[in-house]
């Protein structure tokens, strides 16, 4: 039976170039693989799946609140690959779960486990309770050498709590942190602006 598999990890955690890697290896043997993506992140350019490192494929679908996943066309299809997986809904996460019944295909969604305020994504969520697999892909604190597991919002270099969930960015806006220095950074820019507000 084919699988749901969940690939998390923080920012900079090299999901996305996993990701390519796994697109390229199933290309290099002849078969069919569908690179999705969801219509909201448009930082690399509407259709890019784009990498840190530099590495990049286009996306073949385009998931909008509207896209009903399972009336595409997935004949063929050996493999589906989800970039960015924590931004679909829970629908989208349930029909990704569908396909993995009804058409036997695997599909491994890459994504963010939690936003800046340490909440889960509606996607992750729905993930986390469904997939087959789930899987940390690690990375490093940007403070520390302690293993990162939060995403820590900044700007101009100061820690926030401010803003919308969704704000599409990459190290300009966001470090992957451990927990300890997500709580000094919180603290020391919720300290900062009380002073200055004194």
């Amino acid at each position: 039976m084919a699988k749901l598999y969940f690939r998390y990890g923080t920012v900079g955690s090299a999901k996305t170039l996993n990701l390519l890697a796994v697109a390229h290896n199933y290309r290099q043997q002849g078969k069919s693989v569908i690179l999705v993506k969801p219509e909201l992140d448009i930082r690399f350019g509407r259709e890019s799946i784009r990498s840190r490192a530099g590495l990049e494929m286009a996306a073949d679908l385009l998931v909008a609140p509207t896209t009903k996943l399972l009336e595409q066309n997935w004949e063929g299809v050996d493999c589906i690959l989800v970039d960015e997986a924590q931004f679909l809904s829970s629908h989208h996460i349930e029909e990704l779960r569908e396909l993995t019944l009804v058409k036997s295909i695997p599909v491994i969604c890459y994504g963010l486990r939690t936003d800046f305020k340490t909440r889960l994504f509606e996607g992750s969520r729905r993930l986390m309770e469904i997939a087959d697999s789930i899987e940390e892909v690690k990375a490093t604190c940007h403070y520390c050498h302690r293993k990162s597991i939060l995403n820590l919002r900044h700007v101009d270099g100061v820690a926030t709590l401010d803003g919308p969930t969704v704000l599409v960015g990459a190290e300009e806006r966001y470090y992957p942190v451990c927990s300890s220095c997500y709580n000094r950074e919180i603290s020391e820019a919720t300290a900062g602006s009380l002073n200055a507000e004194v």
